[in-house]
C-alpha cells in the first residue's frame, strides 16, 4: 500500500504551524503553508466551544429558574435542555479526545 507522501507533509506542516502559533512564535506560524486552513479549523472550533458553552449556560439558567419557581419554565423543558447541554459536551469531549489522539499520531511520524 503506497500513501502518498504530499497529504503528510501537508498535515504535518500544519500541525507544526499549529504547534508553533500555540506557543506564541506567530512568524512560523506564517510561513508554513496550512496556515489559513488552520485558522479556518480554530475558528470553527471556537466557535463549536462557545455553542456548548451557551447551551450549558441556557440550560443552567432555566433549571434555576424551575428551582424558583418561575411559571414559564417547565420541567420537560429543564429536562430537554439539559440533555441538549450534556450531548453538546460530550460531543466536545470526543472531538477533542480525537485530536489528541491524531496530534499524537502525527507526531510518532517518523520523517
Amino acid at each position: 500500500m503506497t500513501v502518498p507522501v504530499n497529504p503528510l507533509t501537508s498535515a504535518l506542516a500544519q500541525m507544526q504551524a499549529m504547534a508553533a502559533q500555540a506557543a506564541g512564535s506567530a512568524t512560523a506560524a506564517e510561513s508554513g503553508s496550512g496556515a489559513a486552513s488552520g485558522g479556518e479549523f480554530a475558528a470553527a472550533l471556537k466557535a463549536s466551544l462557545d455553542k456548548i458553552s451557551d447551551d450549558q449556560q441556557k440550560a443552567v439558567g432555566e433549571s434555576q429558574a424551575f428551582e424558583l419557581g418561575a411559571s414559564n419554565v417547565s420541567l420537560n423543558d429543564v429536562m430537554v435542555d439539559m440533555q441538549k447541554a450534556n450531548i453538546g459536551f460530550q460531543f466536545g469531549l470526543q472531538v477533542r479526545n480525537k485530536l489528541v489522539a491524531a496530534y499524537t499520531d502525527i507526531m510518532q511520524i517518523q520523517v
